[in-house]
């Protein structure tokens, strides 16, 4: 163990981090309105301030970088703070902020949309283009959000790079629990930009509870309230012998505190008549009434009522705004009441009892407002955790987990167990939604299942993924489309098709299929246009409960329905095979028994086409005999009988 240093003496310019007992390993919360950096020096997460490295993106002793990227008309970027501060007013659309809401996202989702947005979007070149937010910026250049996002990251990597003293080895970015497949590769894509080895993605009330777990040594069931400036999450974690398991994981990733402030900034303009006549459009209206909106929200965190001047261009002096905490409240209010339905849905999907809970942990920002913390008590029971800086917990954890993955000396013994959000599957015939990986499975995970054709002749398997809770296709999300081909053309239902689901650490989906007849076999890494909107995440969730007994219902309908066209294709091409075998009372009885099938088959009771099922198995059982011995027959005929008995006692001394 290294010996206490009691003073710590640096040159100027030289880090001031210690440099016992570390890795070059950083964890990184890329946040939606501030970012961080930590690492872990002595055995301790610590987060970086700008003293320690890079000082430009930041105000000298803060651990924060803002969240907002500047593009000069020269080519410049400028990041953090004084891209905040300085340039955002003057140059709104130019200035990038609160980024991650539109990571993954495309150009026709709500939150390129919305109003009150002072963005300009380029316009998409190619239909593929749709799946990706381009911002126009100075220069006539266009930006994806990856790319800003990656601004955001070398600031970072710089600082910690010139307080580690040389290059990274690697380091782990948080992500919402929430954040779908295509948001997380966006993440994953931003790293990669920046020139980051990305070691892992963790999600972000995870990486809260691990430092929140080491930092206390505390071991238990704890909920972890996660609310940012665009995303919500909410976790039940386990913390067991070292074991950090995710029970059940739900929330919002397009809720938070910007949310806060547009709603503030939405009833301020509404109040001022005259100002209602300036363009809500208009990006600089917009951005400096997001900033005093903003300002307000945060001075009444600590003030009962707070004011700003705010100077407009249509107005010869600034305009005063004024604004109570009760007054703040009642405009948020609705917006934080969207947090209750993910927090009541995760207790139940944990299976556990408020009170059964150890504690709650606060992360992010928006937590610090009263208004928030009264919420949290209110649906939990009991007042939160909230002791360790709810802004700077998130990369502490990162960075613990990232020092493990380095090789480092943080509690080794360590493991995270998160889980899948939303359920995945595979569209099967009918439209039905065939669920291969569970909502709240462990990561990583796996599954595999075996499929077959339905129509003889078939070529090739046309693979449609999909995620949701939903029993159909048309209730759930597309992700992905891939086609597997040449298989020969064989009889229905003997073709093999495997498919492979797996979900690796990130929670990213790679599907694979196979066909066992063939050994052709083709794989996709699922990526998505663009994530799941708000309200898509909402409706997902409560429709599958709302409809769950309709939902079974109408899957077992439309199950019913196809294996009554499969039946009805079998009696017909064994008649077609064999007429010989057919007796004309047999040939009756089942041509009859084929039509009462389609008859029930085209309407809506299931139980009636289980029924028509039944009787034309009745109505075929003789014919399939002698078909079925015809066969037999076939198969021995010139074969000695101590010949088929030997055959048969090697299947038996092989078999189990």
């Amino acid at each position: 163990m290294a010996p206490d240093v009691l003073f710590q003496i640096a040159e100027p310019g030289e880090s001031r981090v210690k440099h016992a007992c570390r890795t070059n390993a950083v964890g990184i919360d890329l946040g939606t309105t501030n970012s961080l950096v930590a690492i872990v020096d002595a055995g301790k997460p610590i987060c970086l301030t700008a003293d320690d490295g890079a000082g430009d993106a930041g105000v000298a002793g803060d651990a924060i970088v803002p969240s907002v990227v500047h593009y000069a008309e020269g080519g410049d970027v400028v990041v953090g703070a004084d891209a905040r501060d300085r340039l955002a007013p003057d140059h709104p659309r130019d200035t990038i902020a609160s980024v991650k809401r539109f990571m993954g996202r495309g150009m026709r989702d709500a939150e390129a949309t919305r109003r009150l947005t002072p963005y300009r979007f380029a316009p998409a070149a190619t239909a593929a283009e749709e799946g990706v937010v381009r911002f126009a910026v100075a220069g006539g250049r266009a930006v994806t959000p990856m790319e800003v996002s990656a601004e955001i990251l070398k600031v970072l990597k710089r600082r910690a790079e010139e307080a580690l003293g040389g290059p990274l080895a690697g380091a782990v970015i948080t992500v919402p629990a929430y954040f779908d497949d295509g948001q997380r590769q966006a993440t994953r894509d931003a790293g990669r930009l920046a020139g980051i080895e990305v070691l892992r993605l963790l999600n972000e009330p995870t990486a809260a509870a691990l430092a929140y777990g080491l930092d206390k040594q505390a071991e238990g069931t704890f909920a972890v309230f996660d609310l940012g400036g665009g995303t919500f999450d909410i976790s039940i974690l386990k913390l067991e012998d070292g074991v950090f398991e995710v029970k059940a994981t739900g929330g919002d990733s397009a809720l938070g505190g910007d949310d806060f402030d547009r709603v503030i900034a939405e009833s301020m303009i509404d109040r001022h008549v005259d100002i209602g006549r300036t363009d809500d459009t208009e990006p600089h209206f917009v951005r400096r009434m997001l900033d005093a909106a903003r300002a307000l929200k945060e001075a009444l965190t600590a003030d009962a009522e707070a004011s700003i001047e705010v100077a407009l261009a249509d107005a010869e002096a600034p305009t005063r705004f004024a604004l109570t905490r009760a007054e703040m409240e009642a405009l948020v209010a609705p917006v934080l009441a969207r947090c209750a339905g993910p927090v009541r849905r995760a207790i139940a999907d944990a299976g556990i009892e408020p009170g059964a809970l150890s504690g709650v942990i606060l992360v992010g920002g928006a937590t610090r407002m009263p208004l928030v913390r009264r919420f949290v008590a209110e649906a939990f029971g009991r007042e939160p955790l909230a002791d360790i800086d709810p802004d700077q917990v998130v990369a502490m954890g990162a960075a613990v987990q990232a020092d493990m993955l380095a090789g480092g000396a943080s509690r080794d013994d360590v493991l995270l167990l998160d889980v899948v959000p939303l359920s995945l599957g595979l569209e099967t015939m009918g439209g039905v939604a065939e669920k291969l990986i569970y909502k709240n499975t462990t990561v990583p995970c796996g599954a595999r299942q075996t499929f077959t054709t339905f129509a003889d002749k078939q070529t090739g398997f046309d693979l449609h993924v999909v995620q949701g809770e939903r029993e159909l296709v048309a209730d759930c999300r597309s992700l992905a489309r891939f086609t597997l081909t040449g298989i020969p053309p064989m009889p229905a239902g003997m073709a093999r098709l495997e498919v492979e689901f797996t979900v690796d650490a990130d929670g990213i989906l790679r599907v694979s299929a196979h066909e066992q007849v063939t050994g052709r076999q083709t794989a996709i890494e699922v990526k998505p246009s663009y994530g799941l909107t708000d309200a898509e995440v909402e409706r997902m969730i409560l429709d599958s409960f709302a409809n769950a007994e309709q939902d079974v219902e109408t899957r077992l309908l439309v199950e019913q329905r196809v294996e009554a066209d499969s039946i009805v294709a079998a009696a017909r091409g064994a008649m077609s095979d064999a007429p010989e075998l057919l007796s004309d009372a047999d040939r009756d009885a089942i041509t009859r028994a084929m039509a009462d099938v389609e008859l029930a088959r085209g309407g809506g009771d299931r139980h009636a086409i289980r029924a028509a099922i039944e009787e034309l198995d009745h109505a075929s059982k003789e014919f399939a005999t002698r078909r079925m011995n015809r066969a037999l027959e076939q198969g021995f005929r010139g074969r000695s009988v101590d010949k088929v008995d030997a055959e048969l006692g090697a299947g038996k001394a092989g078999g189990r």
